[in-house]
């Protein structure tokens, strides 16, 4: 896969030779210069003497191009400019890949430290221009900030042998690529624009370290628009909203003809057993647009009022089915490719939530997207391991029945799950039904099967039961159901590795290991599929290391969560999953009960000791459903999907700031890894590079929400 990378003019260096400052030297005799342009390796790149110091290539210079591995000998000596245009290639000798670079790309190295020429070289560049040109000056502070030796800021990273070092430079080049980028995109005066990003990003770095806790709340099943579709400033519901970007895009039928109605809501709008009933019936003829489903007129004009305490029926929220209502970007076939018609076009008025309120007083990111299509199960995978979970030999196992059955086009991409031979012509017949709508995927060119919709956890508490005389913590492997266990690198994985303490806490853990009818039942409702670690062998209860880390990192939220917050105990990072009831998932859970519970946890975390170092994300795991206006930005085959609301609270949040930085669910992980200096997990590398590689910027590490300004 290609991937796209931006860099442009800076500033020029001083005219002085720098060859005294120190730092690494260019191969060069007195009348030639020799180096590489790494980050990878960059090969076709124009590289120049900046005789006149402007930053650019100019007719009249000596240049040349550079080779496969990145390598340039050129007559001259002084400061290296080197311009990479779309006819170049970025080549990583970690993985062999053969990168097309779809956007021009500007690096710079001052003379006598020009050997290698890489986005840190062009960063130290920056910040020589803002200290008078001393390069040892602005090798010591980056190399005291990134934790390493000066010698390696000007060496080839793709040489050293230490990964930990390593990753530390990939992922500052990866930065800085980023800044420069934005500074080219969004400012008239390019090079003031990267010198004020620099000095931000060296701050950033430092304050950083200042946060001390991140705690992750992940609820349910919401769509953006469905909660903050009216949120003032924000990008919300089109033809409601006056700060929406967007417009209400009329809702299509399968054949891609305009629905003359919304569908009905099939078998009901609300949930059995609720205080308030709107029936199919009442849902029929509904005009084909967003409409608010806690109307104080009553929904719809139906005269019925459903107020956010009551609970609406499910809507079906799964991997392919949420490609079809995206349907390339168009976001047009939403009740079309329900099993709720019509409701998945309603929203609500947020302003009546508490949370709506923190929101107000701290930030709301309206540009964050869930990070795969579909539900539950794969997001919470995602948010652990930027990583999809994989089902080997799935063909001839005991899962070989839920392989979904879908149709692609000749080369290979999806288009829509198989319809059954008896599926509705039209949506307004009846929802549509499909050959399999299968839990895992077809295999791909790898023979690799991956499951994407709802797996059991291979150890208890599962929705599967022990198989009968079999180990009592572990979930029969005889259903097809219970997922293989799964070895990919986590979230937790690296902070273990540093020593860097982490947990997750999850409503009625404890409970749901010794009473069973509250998995998936009663009023508690706990879903297995939802404890996303409970799925790694490295948390494997038979096993004595499996049952200390479950002891150390898997918790209950009644027996410790609060208790940890008060006494300011809680681990560095650390993630909440509420309670079914308590989690706002549509069908068991309402609006409000969520609302109120989660409002009420950050009350508790704001008492903590702990509260004045902290950054608390809320956030859903999947949009339920529901519709939302926003354009998905293209990436891999595994998402980004529909949007979803984030909210960003700490005493280190901009104030009453609406955030329209894109990011995802991985978001979470990159600010954990910038603020722990982790190495990068491998799914959010690919996830930048799909991106790119489709015209789109990268996704945020949720800094741009903080301002250590405002508590330091």
């Amino acid at each position: 896969m290609s991937r796209a990378f931006c860099l442009l003019p800076l500033t020029a260096l001083v005219a002085a030779s720098l060859t005294a400052c120190g730092g690494s030297s260019s191969t060069a005799s007195s009348g030639s210069t020799s180096g590489v342009v790494t980050g990878s390796y960059f090969e076709h790149a124009k590289v120049c003497i900046d005789a006149n110091s402007n930053g650019k290539c100019d007719a009249g210079e000596a240049s040349t191009f550079t080779d496969a591995k990145g390598a340039y000998t050129l007559p001259g000596q002084g400061n290296v400019v080197v311009e990479v245009g779309t006819d170049a290639f970025r080549n990583d000798p970690d993985t062999g890949a053969h990168d097309v670079v779809t956007q021009p790309l500007v690096f710079r190295a001052p003379a006598g430290a020009n050997a290698i020429v890489s986005a840190i070289s062009t960063e130290l560049a920056v910040q020589m221009d803002d200290n008078g040109g001393d390069l040892a000056a602005a090798k010591t502070a980056l190399a005291q900030r990134l934790g390493v030796a000066e010698d390696k800021l000007l060496a080839d990273h793709n040489k050293e042998s230490d990964p930990a070092i390593k990753e530390v430079l990939k992922a500052e080049i990866g930065e800085v690529i980023a800044l420069i980028a934005d500074a080219k995109v969004n400012d008239a005066d390019f090079n003031k624009g990267l010198r004020e990003r620099v000095r931000k990003h060296a701050a950033l770095a430092k304050n950083i370290k200042n946060i001390k806790n991140i705690v992750v709340i992940y609820a349910e099943n919401r769509g953006f628009d469905n909660l903050y579709g009216l949120f003032p400033g924000a990008d919300g519901v089109p033809g409601v909203n006056p700060a929406s970007k967007g417009t209400a895009v009329p809702q299509k039928d399968f054949d891609g003809s305009v629905l003359p109605v919304l569908p009905q809501t099939w078998g009901g709008l609300t949930a059995p057993g609720q205080s308030v009933t709107v029936t199919q019936a009442q849902t029929a003829n509904w005009p084909n647009k967003p409409f608010q489903i806690d109307d104080p007129k009553g929904v719809n004009g139906t005269g019925v009022v459903v107020p956010q305490t009551v609970v609406t029926t499910d809507l079906v929220h799964r991997f392919y089915n949420n490609q079809m209502q995206i349907n390339g970007g168009k976001n047009d076939k939403f009740p079309a490719y329900s099993d709720a018609g019509g409701l998945s076009m309603g929203y609500y008025d947020g302003s009546k939530m508490t949370m709506w309120n923190i929101a107000k007083q701290y930030v709301l990111a309206d540009n964050f997207f869930m990070g795969t299509f579909g539900g539950s199960f794969l997001n919470h995978q995602y948010l652990v391991c930027a990583c999809v979970p994989k089902y080997p030999n799935a063909d001839t196992s005991v899962a070989k029945g839920k392989i979904a059955a879908i149709d692609t086009d000749a080369d290979g991409n999806f288009i829509r799950l198989t319809p059954a031979a008896n599926s509705q012509t039209s949506a307004l017949s009846g929802p549509a039904t499909y050959l399999n709508d299968g839990a895992i995927t077809p295999k791909d060119a790898s023979g690799m099967f991956y499951a994407v919709n709802t797996m059991q956890p291979p150890y208890q508490p599962s929705g599967n039961p022990p198989a009968t005389g079999g180990n009592a913590a572990d979930a029969d492997p005889s259903k097809p159901s219970t997922m293989p266990t799964q070895s990919q690198t986590t979230i937790g994985d690296l902070l273990s590795a540093r020593h860097i303490d982490w947990a997750w806490y999850a409503g009625a853990w404890n409970a749901a290991q010794t009473d069973r009818s509250v998995i998936y039942g009663g009023t508690t409702q706990f879903q297995p599929h939802h404890q996303a670690f409970n799925y790694f062998s490295r948390f494997d209860p038979a096993t004595a290391t499996g049952a200390a880390e479950r002891a150390a990192h898997l918790k209950d939220y009644d027996a410790s969560f609060l208790q940890d917050a008060a006494s300011g105990k809680l681990p560095a990072v650390t993630f909440y999953k509420p309670q079914g009831n308590l989690n706002q998932h549509p069908g068991y859970a309402s609006v409000a009960d969520g609302d109120a519970h989660i409002a009420n946890v950050i009350a508790k975390l704001q008492q903590s000791p702990q509260w004045k170092n902290m950054v608390i994300v809320v956030t859903y795991d999947e949009n339920g459903g529901f519709y939302d206006h926003a354009a998905v930005p293209k990436a891999d085959r595994w998402g980004p999907g529909t949007r979803i609301p984030a909210i960003i609270v700490s005493p280190f949040a901009k104030k009453g700031f609406v955030d329209h930085t894109q990011y995802d669910t991985a978001s979470v992980l990159r600010l954990i890894t910038h603020r722990f200096a982790l190495p990068q997990l491998p799914g959010l590398k690919e996830r930048d590079r799909a991106l790119a590689n489709n015209g789109n910027k990268p996704m945020g590490d949720l800094t741009n929400a903080l301002d250590f300004s405002q508590a330091l």
